[in-house]
């Protein structure tokens, strides 16, 4: 049988090896100038004009966020529920309240029409996620939050680089989060970084990560320990050099695929949007997980099913939702899967993973 083609798959080179190597020398290892280095080219690479914060996790991101834009007991927080926990979880661990409301089919991002609907008395803002790596319906959800007097956030953890109408994802909520995860288009090895709105909220993330100080003893606030150590921003220095390229060959073997597949619904990209395909997220409307399971059976061909079970139906955060139904959120669960488009693939691979989509998805026609 062929080697099989993982659906996602981390790419680490001897220049992160050796970055590493240099940290361990200098003897600075925890949060140092290899961090401070990070935040500024992230920052001027991404999101130019807003200040980056780095974190120990997207996950930490997220939270720290959250709590530096005063998100807290009594609040609600608009989110999807399809996505992975740690949205809700965020939002959960402020105190404040998950309120999960349904998606819209295209791009698997929060629906604004849903949104403008569950928008109440107690909402303290919207957390779209640009799922896949795809940019949510951010000139919508932008505004209606002005209008409705809401805050607006970003998940942007698997979104480096996207845009939409030429503004990077990033740059439109109070804060956004990216995650540095292994498998994310760029990674640290672990961490998150978050990029925010202005220096009050930059200057509250720092205290935040780091025992709520900014000078050593000089406790201001309760804070936490969610310090990144400058190996893993050395590693993610390094990855700041090629994340361009990378997404320039996701793009293009997404357009292959695009091209080629048949039988299945290719993701649409909407008019001035950017995508960075972290993931290639087709439909399979008739037994996705008979269709996976034959991909690698059959022709070891990975692909990832990315979520199977929505927020609002997991045993932790089922209790902030009780009746929910969401109807387009149960359909993206029941029927996404995740082809593999990562740079490392060769013009071979695809040629395999066309073969192996359209052979299969022909068998159950």
């Amino acid at each position: 049988m062929s080697e099989f083609i993982s659906p996602a798959k981390p790419i680490i080179g001897d220049e992160e090896r050796e970055a590493v190597d240099r940290v361990m020398r200098s003897g600075m290892v925890a949060q140092g100038p290899e961090v401070a280095a990070f935040e500024e080219e992230f920052s001027a690479h991404f999101v130019p004009g807003r200040p980056s914060v780095a974190v120990n996790s997207g996950t930490a991101g997220l939270h720290l966020g959250l709590l530096a834009a005063g998100v807290g007991a009594g609040d609600e927080v608009i989110v999807p529920s399809f996505t992975f926990a740690a949205t809700g979880n965020s939002v959960a661990l402020t105190g404040a309240t998950p309120v999960f409301v349904d998606i819209e089919p295209e791009t698997f991002s929060l629906d604004p029409e849903a949104v403008a609907a569950a928008i109440g008395p107690k909402t303290k803002g919207i957390l779209p996620v640009h799922l896949y790596g795809h940019p949510a319906r951010m000139r919508e959800l932008e505004v209606l939050a002005a209008a409705r007097g809401v805050a607006l956030y970003e998940d942007a953890a698997q979104a480096h680089g996207a845009a939409l109408d030429g503004r990077p994802v990033g740059s439109f909520g109070e804060f956004a989060m990216f995650s540095l995860y292994p498998t994310k288009n760029m990674t640290s090895g672990e961490g998150g970084m978050v990029t925010a709105a202005n220096e009050q909220i930059a200057r509250r993330l720092r205290l935040l990560r780091n025992q709520g100080m900014e000078r050593q003893y000089e406790n201001e606030i309760i804070g936490f320990n969610a310090r990144m150590t400058d190996i893993h921003a050395a590693i993610g220095r390094v990855q700041l050099t090629k994340v361009d390229a990378w997404t320039k060959t996701r793009q293009a073997n997404a357009a292959f695929l695009d091209a080629n597949l048949q039988g299945v619904v290719t993701p649409p990209v909407a008019e001035g949007a950017v995508h960075v395909y972290h993931q290639y997220t087709i439909r399979v409307p008739e037994d996705r997980d008979g269709f996976v399971a034959a991909l690698k059976s059959e022709h070891s061909v990975g692909a990832g099913v990315y979520y199977p079970i929505p927020n609002h139906r997991l045993p932790s955060l089922a209790p902030y939702a009780p009746g929910l139904d969401l109807p387009e959120t149960e359909r993206a669960a029941r029927e996404v899967a995740s082809l593999p488009v990562h740079p490392s693939l060769s013009q071979d691979d695809l040629e395999r993973i066309v073969t192996a989509v359209n052979t299969v998805a022909g068998a159950g026609a």
